[in-house]
């Protein structure tokens, strides 16, 4: 989709989820046609006219001033994380790039060293789509079954949405897939033509009618970090809590900790004194590591 199609996309979806009576607007009288506000409505309530607005929805205004995005901000009701989506997606639709090839990162030689020192804490390295270029032994027993797909196909989202263990790992699965959707559309914001993105997103929208019908509704957060409850065979049920590094190149640190002393904390240790079959070399090594 070109970037001029996902910042109407995402104007679009949004007044659809806006009813006139939340913006103080009356919805009038007879049944509406449209679902949320019309054109016409956001346009009069961020002050614009519908002509111009139109154009915007439809790709054919490249260049909205900071004055009309933060009309259309305040008229949408757009929270901060929405609000910066939106700034990237008019700042790509007016710097139009040529798309670059689709190229794997290699995990970055500082961050693949910190997954061995931050053990038996797992931890992982995504990069921005969220593929998955090292991890520790202590993260492939938490997520079980990372290591079922080859390495260079390894993605922590289509994990999420198209393993079956992953729905038996995460005790709240609805929360993480709403989480990692909605990162996946703030990327999209920031990378509108990343190659590695589109592949992520055709593919899920192929596999998965859950991860379609989510990508349809264009939530849009930032990855800060969250408490989660994990099952293993061997540990049961216990909560870790996210914590995210970024990186320059957009590369991604990211550790399940707890605190020191707690029952959480025992599980985690017990975690890495297992011995499930998970291979023991360095994180990043070849095909054997995520």
């Amino acid at each position: 989709m070109s970037e001029r199609r996902v910042l109407g996309e995402f104007l679009r979806v949004r007044r659809g989820r806006l009813r006139p009576e939340q913006v103080g607007l009356s919805a009038g009288v007879g049944r509406r046609q449209t679902p949320g506000l019309r054109r016409e409505e956001v346009a009069t309530l961020a002050g614009l006219s519908v002509d111009y607005y139109t154009r915007l929805e439809q790709g054919r205004d490249t260049n909205p001033s900071p004055a009309v995005l933060d009309a259309l901000a305040g008229a949408l009701r757009l929270d901060e994380d929405e609000r910066m989506h939106l700034d990237d997606l008019a700042r790509a639709v007016a710097v139009r790039r040529a798309a670059p090839e689709l190229v794997r990162q290699a995990p970055r030689p500082g961050l693949v060293q910190l997954l061995e020192s931050v053990r038996p804490t797992p931890g992982l390295i995504l990069d921005q789509p969220s593929n998955v270029l090292a991890a520790n032994p202590e993260a492939l027993r938490l997520l079980d079954g990372l290591t079922d797909c080859a390495a260079a196909e390894r993605n922590l989202v289509r994990y999420v949405f198209t393993h079956p263990a992953a729905r038996w790992v995460f005790e709240d699965w609805d929360a993480m897939t709403r989480d990692c959707v909605a990162h996946l559309r703030t990327v999209q914001g920031r990378e509108p033509d990343s190659p590695a993105l589109h592949t992520v997103v055709h593919g899920l929208c192929s596999e998965s009618a859950e991860f379609a019908d989510l990508w349809a509704h264009y939530d849009v957060r930032t990855k800060r970090g969250a408490t989660r409850m994990f099952r293993h065979r061997g540990v049961g049920l216990f909560a870790l809590t996210s914590e995210i590094v970024t990186a320059p190149d957009g590369q991604r640190f990211v550790v399940f900790q707890a605190a020191p002393g707690s029952p959480d904390h025992d599980a985690m240790t017990l975690l890495g004194m297992m011995d499930d079959g998970v291979p023991q070399q360095r994180a990043g090594a070849d095909d054997e590591k995520w």
